[in-house]
């Protein structure tokens, strides 16, 4: 059983065509020979000054495979999904345009197949085992072989280190300091503070977002809040001799019964027609 049964052969990742090994780009192979023994170039014509061959790349570094090779004729329309290969040739070179290649693309990760080598037989009776018949062009047949590949292991880019972080320990870490506010508040009076002072914390800690972003930063953090000495509870409930009224010493001081109205209302108007008797 090959290599290629057990799967372990790199796919192909891009077919193109070149003028020679000089203009062939790097990482491709260029078939040169055919595999009866024919030179691969493809024949020269009236309209070509020179051939041209046929090269094919499994270079895994754009994580792209092809996963299935076409020869279509120029009246037919590109099949969905193909691209025609691309062409890497000397200055006034074209390529036979009457029969073209095109291959179909997909990223390495969302197929198990794909093309795993490409081969060429000058047009003969000569049949290739275990390879797939493409097609013909120009006097060459193309052929090619699919199955399961080799799925590349990602390696991870080494990384320049610098002498900084090099002297770094990661061993014994230096203990971390508290954090202090950078503003500290003032030193508060020795007076003593109301009971709605501490409400009024309690409510802003609230009001303030969890984070310690700027957008829950106002004027008047750090500012504390306390009242006058002269507006200073007494522990008789008085505020400096004003006496803190409750609810029903208001109603008691402030009663209104209405009398006014109500006499104003019983009142009989006098009419206008009547008049004294002498």
């Amino acid at each position: 059983m090959s290599l290629m049964d057990h799967g372990t052969v790199r796919p192909v990742t891009a077919v193109a065509w070149s003028s020679n090994s000089s203009t062939c780009p790097r990482d491709f192979i260029l078939i040169s020979i055919t595999e009866d023994g024919a030179v691969a170039n493809f024949t020269r014509s009236f309209a070509m000054k020179s051939g041209y061959y046929l090269c094919y790349s499994k270079a895994l570094t754009g994580g792209m495979v092809v996963t299935d090779i076409q020869v279509i004729s120029e009246k037919d329309s590109i099949p969905h999904g193909y691209c025609y290969i691309a062409e890497h040739l000397e200055p006034k070179t074209s390529v036979w345009k009457k029969k073209r290649v095109c291959v179909r693309i997909a990223p390495v990760g969302s197929v198990e197949t794909a093309v795993l080598d490409i081969k060429l037989t000058a047009k003969s009776k000569m049949m290739l085992q275990h390879y797939t018949y493409v097609g013909d062009i120009h006097g060459y047949v193309l052929w090619c072989r699919k199955g399961h590949f080799l799925s590349p292991v990602p390696q991870a880019k080494p990384r320049s280190v610098g002498l900084d972080v090099r002297s770094l320990s990661l061993e014994q870490p230096s203990a971390l300091l508290p954090l202090r506010p950078s503003n500290p508040p003032p030193p508060l009076p020795n007076s003593r503070l109301s009971n709605r002072r501490g409400s009024l914390h309690s409510k802003d800690n609230l009001d303030k977002p969890a984070d310690s972003s700027i957008q829950g930063i106002t004027a008047l953090d750090g500012v504390p809040f306390s009242l006058h000495p002269k507006f200073d509870i007494q522990e008789n409930g008085t505020l400096n001799n004003i006496r803190i009224k409750s609810l029903r010493d208001i109603e008691n001081e402030y009663s209104y019964t209405f009398a006014v109205e109500e006499y104003a209302a019983k009142r009989i108007r006098p009419t206008g027609g009547a008049t004294s008797s002498q």
